[in-house]
């Protein structure tokens, strides 16, 4: 695959980026993370050659410096709030994101509840952790936040807020995900250690949108249509033209909120060390862009993915439509259609041909490798024998699977398991060739071929099972569907 990103180079500048400013503010800085520390694949995917770990590389380099808040919003434990990508609610999460961290060598220090106003089930959350021994602090509600500035920054606001202790001169807050109030903890600390005459700072890193692309680079684009149910909009950073007259690039809840972070500073530290919203941030990753045009393609997928995935969601009875609508737009703003997803008109084809459903998936070279349904498999397991084959150098005509091995899975799926689908799902179909890779030097050099699956596009003519969908998700292809089922008098696919 073609790389467009030096992530080596990232590590290095925006690790040195942050000891900078750690030394700014003479030793204490506080730094909210956004975005996915963990398996940052959206990245990954737009930054061709930017590793889904590469936050917490980065961070490791700082360990000896770093400790690590977690923000969870007691409002969220309350609501039972689950992580759409894990499926654990955001409480449950904050223990496996403890472990996962010091797992690896960070430094978890604390635990914040923030937004807390006597939740039963926060309650129970703190006394889990006491039981646990992870120390904890409680973060209060404040009345007019985040307007009235005057009653925030004072003993009635961030005074009400349990004081989190710190050992240590970098202290990273996190959280399970968005509107957990990391902005809000940091910001309360502020204020205790300016009580304490300690000079602390605060500083944002946040990968997306990048502050030095245009505006309308795909790579910008691409985040807002994964963030087109935030309502999330990129936009020129008016403050930082006006203090530097440079045009750079933020999004819309940094830039509202600015003005009102802009007091808070004044009335903490007695004066702002930040003239705009971008000054804020603390990102490299537009310096090690080393491919433009690689990057572009990659985004001008991601953008066509998201599209689909918001048709698919939709057809599938979630209430999206104005994310759609977002979507379409982005994707006109892009000058882009479905079209210009090659997998897409080749299983579209496939389908045409045959009358039935068909797959495709886009090799490293080139090619359009497609699969059929058959009697014995669906197209998404044919497609990836097919591909597979391909990569191997196998003859097609060759069986992997012997037709008489997949009859009496067909049986048992048929006659004892209730389903009423014999045809083979892609999990089964790796199951049956990993046992001829036993007896067979072509099935096993097939299963040697399935790491190069890992970042191809791929392309269903119908909607998946979720089988299959969760297969191709960990070979790593990226796929898209046609937002059709296969049997058109279901409204749910069955298979």
């Amino acid at each position: 695959m073609k790389i467009g990103f030096d992530n080596e180079k990232y590590l290095k500048m925006q690790s040195e980026h942050i000891r900078e400013r750690i030394d700014e503010f003479e030793g204490k800085l506080y730094l909210e993370f956004g975005g996915k520390l963990f398996d940052d694949f959206h990245a990954s995917r737009v930054l061709p050659g930017f590793e889904p770990d590469s936050k917490l590389k980065m961070l490791l380099q700082l360990r000896d410096q770093a400790e690590i808040v977690i923000a969870v919003s007691a409002e969220d434990i309350d609501e039972g709030k689950v992580r759409g990508d894990y499926g654990i609610t955001y409480d449950m999460d904050v223990l496996r994101l403890v472990d996962a961290f010091q797992g690896i060598g960070l430094y978890v220090g604390s635990i914040c509840v923030t937004k807390y106003s006597g939740q039963t089930a926060a309650d129970q959350f703190i006394e889990k952790l006491t039981e646990l021994g992870i120390r904890s602090y409680k973060h209060y509600k404040i009345p007019g936040y985040p307007s009235d500035v005057a009653r925030i920054v004072s003993d009635d606001g961030y005074g009400r807020n349990e004081y989190i202790e710190t050992d240590r001169p970098l202290v990273v807050v996190t959280a399970p995900g968005p509107g957990s109030g990391k902005m809000a903890t940091c910001l309360s600390q502020l204020y205790h250690e300016h009580k304490r005459n300690i000079k602390a700072g605060y500083a944002k890193f946040e990968t997306f949108p990048i502050w030095n692309l245009p505006l309308k680079h795909p790579v910008n684009m691409a985040y807002e249509a994964a963030t087109a149910d935030l309502n999330d909009v990129n936009m020129i950073d008016p403050f930082h033209l006006e203090a530097y007259g440079e045009t750079t690039v933020n999004y819309n809840r940094d830039v509202e909120i600015f003005p009102v972070l802009n007091a808070m500073f004044t009335q903490i530290l007695g004066e702002s060390p930040y003239k705009s919203p971008t000054d804020m941030g603390v990102n490299m990753a537009g310096n090690c862009i080393i491919d433009d045009d690689v990057c572009r393609q990659a985004s001008e997928q991601e953008i066509i993915r998201r599209y689909y995935q918001c048709m698919c969601d939709l057809k599938r009875g979630k209430d999206c439509k104005e994310d759609l609508y977002k979507l379409e737009l982005i994707m006109k703003q892009a000058y882009l259609s479905p079209e210009d997803r090659p997998v897409v008109g080749a299983a579209l084809a496939r389908e045409e041909k045959t009358g039935h459903p068909a797959a495709s998936i886009e090799l490293p070279d080139g090619a359009l490798i497609t699969g059929k349904t058959t009697d014995l498999l669906g197209a998404s397991a044919a497609v990836l024998l097919n591909s597979l084959k391909e990569l191997a150098g196998i003859d097609h005509e060759l069986h992997l699977v012997s037709p008489e091995a997949i009859e009496p899975i067909q049986r048992l799926k048929t006659g004892y398991l209730g389903s009423h689908n014999p045809r083979l799902h892609t999990d089964e179909i790796l199951i049956a060739l990993s046992i001829s890779a036993a007896s067979d030097k072509n099935a096993e050099l097939a299963l040697t071929m399935l790491p190069k699956l890992r970042g191809l596009e791929a392309h269903s003519s119908v909607l998946l099972s979720s089988v299959d969908e969760q297969t191709f998700k960990r070979l790593g292809l990226r796929l898209t569907c046609e937002p059709k089922y296969e049997e058109n008098n279901k409204k749910y696919h069955k298979h």
